[in-house]
């Protein structure tokens, strides 16, 4: 039997520091300084946001995929797909 998927993202809030987004019953905030591929994005570009899966996220028009761990714990995230070069 195949499940059907109906989670929604949502960006709630945007500032010049950060966003808001709500994953079904958790909300996140994303710092600019952690997340700096959103920084220059336009608001239309961040608010597209879709769930690929149950635990990761996809902006199409930037072509950015995180999973929910690494908006949850960017730093700490070995998963992540990002790398931070010291």
């Amino acid at each position: 039997m195949i499940g059907i998927f109906l989670k929604s993202a949502k960006v709630t809030s945007i500032n010049s520091y950060g966003f808001w987004i709500q994953c079904g019953e958790e909300e996140l905030y994303l710092p600019f300084v952690e997340f700096p591929w959103f920084e220059h994005a336009t608001v239309p570009q961040i608010c597209k946001v879709r769930y690929v899966s149950s635990t990761r996220l996809y902006w199409p028009d930037l072509d950015l995929d995180f999973t929910l761990e690494s908006l949850r714990n960017p730093v700490a995230s070995p998963n992540s797909t990002f790398h931070y070069d010291c």
